[in-house]
């Protein structure tokens, strides 16, 4: 193992920095009870099912391995596919912006330091735009 990988190695993966299962667990809940309550947020919401409960799990499954930690939403779902998952909602710049404004929200609420929140912000922000699948 080089110098490189040494330093990589040493250093809390974004999953571990949250609290690993529990703190990735209280962002989503966070998110989606956001989601819920906010009119803000109403027009993300209609995009989901009445019961959030599959959404939630669903998330929180992707969001666990995505910030490195353990692989849920691949074990059972297989590979993300996210674009293709996401073409029949109509997501637009005003759906992307809501959204990334629920997660924002979401990690002031479970206290995400802040220089994490802004390094997945960005991070979310590309993946959130390439969902896009309409002009309006």
């Amino acid at each position: 193992m080089g110098a490189m990988d040494e330093s990589r190695a040493a250093q809390p993966t974004p999953y571990e920095q949250l609290g690993g299962d529990a703190g990735v667990r209280a962002l989503v809940d966070a998110f989606y009870d956001r989601m819920d309550l906010e009119e803000a947020f109403a027009g993300i919401r209609r995009l989901h099912p009445a019961s959030l409960d599959g959404s939630r799990d669903k998330l929180y499954w992707f969001v666990s391995g995505w910030l490195g930690g353990p692989q849920l939403y691949v074990e059972r779902m297989g590979h993300p596919r996210l674009r293709a998952r996401h073409l029949p909602f109509p997501i637009a710049t005003a759906e992307r912006d809501a959204w990334l404004a629920c997660m924002r929200m979401a990690m002031a609420d479970v206290a995400v330091p802040v220089p994490l929140a802004e390094s997945l912000m960005n991070a979310l922000f590309g993946t959130a735009d390439w969902m896009r699948n309409r002009d309006v």
